[in-house]
């Protein structure tokens, strides 16, 4: 039998690990097998779902590797002993939809900004520990972010050393969690690197986003609101893929550097839309356009050289992601079925009921 390399970090702390993109990279990294040791640390708020981490929990190997600890990432007094144990701390938790962030900004801000600054005072102290002697290395530190910081991309593409212009309160939060980062491995040396991901799509993702909402609604039949004209254009990058360029950054990413990870499928909402419909064989007539949000960005673009420099590249083609995640959608209606359920139908009617109430035919 192979003999797996020592993992460059054997234990890490994944916060929001419970949510979409964190619990795809928690379930690719003890699928791995090579004894690396996971504790996630998730609030388990609405985007949040244990169901997540079924199938690492249901393997007795992984299931010894795993351990779940629910709280919130602006607790100093849960998160310090869990900073304490890791040798790099992974930042997935976020509130990140833009709609919810229109509805109850706060909430954004305690946890992409607050929360971010608890995690890295935690790491700043192991720094302080790991100077006296008292453990090997101080923690790596990843950042999670998000395109959405560059705000409305009219042309072009963005590079990590561009102006930040975030225009939702959700990409205000997430901005300034990164400019936190930055600060602490500018004044302290923090061994930190921020990722800044595009439009993900994929499994287990949350049915308020657009693809899965789409998909789960037309499965339905229920009529599927599209903002405005549905021109805004989108990056679309695999969850799989996601997950896996943040792991090659914690491991080779230079510290203090910041990563775009484009996916290099860019589409107008419009064509995934129809897309959609085409691999579920339901009508355009369900389509309704609704009024738009406000501040709605028009167009996301990201350059991915210096990722790319790095040595990764993604594997899943759009065209094929899109059909995985339909497929996905139908054989696990029991998962999302319990989410669309209880405060899901107080949200859906706060953001979309008036909207549908005045729409139209989508043409």
């Amino acid at each position: 039998m192979t003999e797996l390399p020592a993992p460059r970090f054997p234990r890490l702390l994944v916060t929001g690990g419970a949510g979409f993109i964190g619990s795809c990279f928690v379930r690719d990294r003890l699928a791995r097998r090579d004894g690396t040791q996971i504790a996630v640390l998730d609030k388990l708020t609405y985007a949040g779902n244990l169901a997540n981490l079924a199938a690492g929990e249901a393997d007795p190997e992984q299931a010894a590797r795993l351990r779940f600890v629910r709280g919130d990432i602006a607790d100093a007094a849960i998160v310090a002993p869990l900073v304490a144990g890791a040798d790099a701390v992974v930042n997935f938790a976020a509130e990140s939809h833009v709609d919810r962030s229109i509805l109850d900004p706060e909430a954004f801000l305690r946890t992409d900004v607050l929360g971010v600054h608890v995690l890295l005072e935690a790491c700043r102290a192991e720094q302080e520990r790991a100077a006296r002697g008292e453990r090997a290395a101080a923690p790596r530190f990843l950042q999670v972010s998000t395109d959405e910081v560059y705000g409305s991309v009219e042309s072009g593409e963005s590079h990590e050393e561009d102006r930040l212009e975030p225009r939702s309160p959700y990409s205000a939060a997430k901005a300034a969690g990164e400019l936190l980062v930055h600060s602490c491995f500018v004044t302290y040396g923090l061994d930190a690197v921020v990722t800044r991901g595009s439009n993900t799509y994929g499994p287990y993702h949350h049915p308020e986003k657009l693809i899965p909402l789409f998909i789960t609604n037309a499965i339905d039949d229920q009529q599927l609101p599209l903002y405005g004209d549905g021109l805004q254009r989108r990056d679309w990058l695999y969850v799989g893929d996601h997950a896996g360029a943040i792991g090659h950054v914690l491991e080779h990413g230079l510290a203090g550097e910041v990563y775009n990870i484009p996916g290099g499928n860019e589409r107008a909402n419009r064509e995934v839309v129809v897309r959609l419909l085409e691999l579920l064989g339901k009508p355009w007539s369900l389509v309704r356009r609704v009024e738009d949000r406000p501040g709605h960005d028009r167009r996301y673009a990201m350059d991915g050289a210096r990722l790319a420099a790095l040595g990764w590249q993604n594997e899943m083609p759009f065209e094929a992601g899109l059909a995985a995640t339909v497929e996905w959608y139908l054989h696990n209606q029991a998962w999302w079925r319990a989410i669309k359920a209880g405060e899901w139908e107080d949200y859906y009617r706060r953001q979309y009921a008036t909207r549908l109430a005045g729409s139209r035919d989508a043409g």
